[in-house]
């Protein structure tokens, strides 16, 4: 009779689960399958647009900034000019200009890479304020060239005597991969040779005894402590 009772339990407790379910979902299935076809319409609607949207804007994007890229590699070789800056930056001659790629083109690689190229083109031609413009809306996972934007942000900042400012970039440009010693080390050094030569003493200190403790095998750490010794500390 026990086991009987036992069962009998069990079956009533199952069929209130089954109730309970049946209610919950008399109650709530409308919701459900709403916002499991919103999100299903969702993943599908984002795949399409990087498929259908995306993956041909960055092809048409990457045509379009192969001209320009091959003009800014000769600039880079045989020097900036006035004429080839303006080229560059606002095309002609069958080529897409910087500017018009980082506008037409706003979230593809090529749109972002065309914002380190037209900072780069306008640090060279002396405007500054349109080199931090368009080096700040830029950015990569290639540490090496995120380093450069950082510096090149950090020169332009420099020239409008934004110390500040300046000394901050060249600190990022240091942090970007502090696994790369050659970049790390050599950064870490203008930092603190810019602290150094602007008035911040302390600030040039500290980075350049950072420089001796984490890259003592460095070109600049061979020569460190001649720096702190001139700001008054010895070994």
């Amino acid at each position: 009779m026990a086991e009987k009772q036992v069962i009998d339990v069990a079956n009533v407790e199952t069929n209130e689960v089954v109730a309970k379910a049946k209610d919950f979902w008399s109650k709530f299935s409308k919701p459900i399958i709403y916002a499991g076809s919103a999100v299903i319409l969702l993943a599908g609607g984002w795949l399409a647009y990087k498929n259908f949207i995306i993956a041909p804007k960055n092809a048409k994007a990457a045509d379009a900034i192969f001209a320009a890229e091959h003009l800014y590699a000769k600039m880079a070789q045989n020097g900036f000019n006035k004429d080839s800056i303006n080229l560059a930056l606002n095309g002609g001659n069958g080529i897409t200009g910087f500017l018009k790629i980082a506008k037409d083109y706003k979230g593809t690689d090529a749109g972002n890479l065309a914002n380190y190229y037209a900072g780069a083109c306008y640090l060279q031609g002396g405007d500054f304020a349109n080199a931090i413009k368009y080096l700040k809306g830029f950015s990569t996972s290639a540490s090496q060239i995120q380093t450069m934007a950082y510096s090149m942000l950090g020169d332009a900042s420099a020239e409008l005597k934004k110390n500040d400012e300046a000394l901050d970039y060249y600190k990022k440009a240091s942090s970007v991969n502090e696994k790369d010693e050659f970049m790390s080390a050599f950064y870490l050094f203008h930092a603190g040779n810019f602290a150094e030569k602007t008035g911040k003493p302390k600030e040039a200190i500290e980075l350049y005894q950072k420089l001796k403790t984490d890259y003592p095998k460095s070109s600049q750490a061979g020569e460190i402590d001649k720096y702190l010794a001139k700001l008054g500390v010895l070994n």
